[in-house]
């Protein structure tokens, strides 16, 4: 009977010790987060400064950056499997497809913790959104052609219309312009080929030699519009709205060739999305709101707030 109980004894210590040893090695593991882009555009370094700021503040989390270097679906199916494949805890993604990559975000949600960002996929079992109000962007950029075309024709240029944020923005743009005596000729995509985008500046302004404005729905075509409205010699009479701060961009809007900008917080995507991706997993859901959606606000940068706003972005960049 006393030698049982001392079997007994020993295989309880084996477990606890055993148990002790397993949870000592997942803490000093800690967490492995991702933060996965839908191009390689500059505006995500700043993206990435946040994603390294909210590795360096927790001493638990491993966080990557991931560039998809080529825009498609099937690349971020490739960044996604490889993730999977590393026993990744969670993943921050700006899906290029939203519509047709719900089910490749509902297989991942299954075995990981994901939150979109950037651009939303609210159809899928993503955990979260973090990121622009999308529509109320538009909005803000419909304001901004009101203020330098009373009427007339205009266009918009975006990489992909597939894309949510392409779509929400457009949505908001038309919802300003309803009632005026604005009209948009169409949307000219380039599958976010900086060539092919200054390409259709260039086609447009041939083609609609009384365009009144033109308009870049995402980072790089405010610089492929004004590269190609100087090559036209049409500086300051082709006016010309932008989204993001794209050093082109900027400068355009300080010598004038660029009425304004509507800027997004990509370093606050980064920060919280690492950061709040922590405290989900570390057992607090509270953080995540009943509309899934996180919403970080955008501001419109016009001459007057411009050199402010450079200064701040050098910094954010470190350099």
């Amino acid at each position: 009977m006393t030698r049982r109980i001392l079997v007994l004894l020993l295989f309880a210590t084996l477990v606890l010790v055993s148990c002790s040893s397993n949870s000592s090695d997942t803490a000093s593991k800690g967490l492995k987060l991702a933060f996965v882009t839908n191009n390689a555009a500059d505006f995500w370094t700043i993206a990435r400064r946040g994603v390294e700021k909210a590795d360096e503040e927790l001493a638990d989390v491993t966080a990557e950056f991931k560039i998809n270097a080529d825009p498609t679906a099937a690349e971020q199916k490739r960044i996604l499997d490889d993730l999977l494949a590393t026993g990744i805890n969670g993943i921050a993604i700006s899906p290029v497809d939203p519509q047709n990559q719900t089910a490749l975000i509902n297989d991942a949600a299954q075995k990981t913790l994901v939150f979109t960002q950037d651009s939303d996929a609210p159809d899928s079992n993503r955990a979260c959104y973090i990121g622009t109000d999308n529509v109320a962007a538009g909005r803000q950029a419909g304001e901004l052609i009101k203020e330098v075309v009373p009427s007339g024709k205009i266009m918009l240029f975006v990489g992909r219309l597939d894309a949510k944020n392409a779509q929400e923005r457009i949505q908001g743009i038309k919802e300003v312009l309803m009632g005026t005596k604005i009209e948009i000729v169409d949307v000219r995509t380039d599958d976010v080929d900086n060539v092919r985008a200054k390409a259709n500046v260039a086609d447009t302004i041939v083609k609609y030699p009384d365009i009144k404005a033109l308009v870049g729905l995402w980072s790089y075509n405010g610089p492929a519009i004004l590269s190609a409205v100087k090559d036209a010699k049409k500086t300051g009479q082709i006016k010309i709205v932008a989204f993001d701060e794209a050093d082109e961009t900027l400068a355009g809007i300080q010598e004038g060739a660029i009425h304004g900008t509507v800027v997004q917080q990509p370093y606050e995507f980064g920060y919280q999305a690492i950061k709040i991706m922590a405290q989900v997993l570390k057992g607090d859901r509270s953080v995540i709101p009943e509309s899934k959606q996180i919403i970080i606000p955008t501001q419109v940068i016009k001459k007057e707030d411009v050199e402010a706003f450079a200064a701040k972005i050098k910094q954010l960049r470190g350099n």
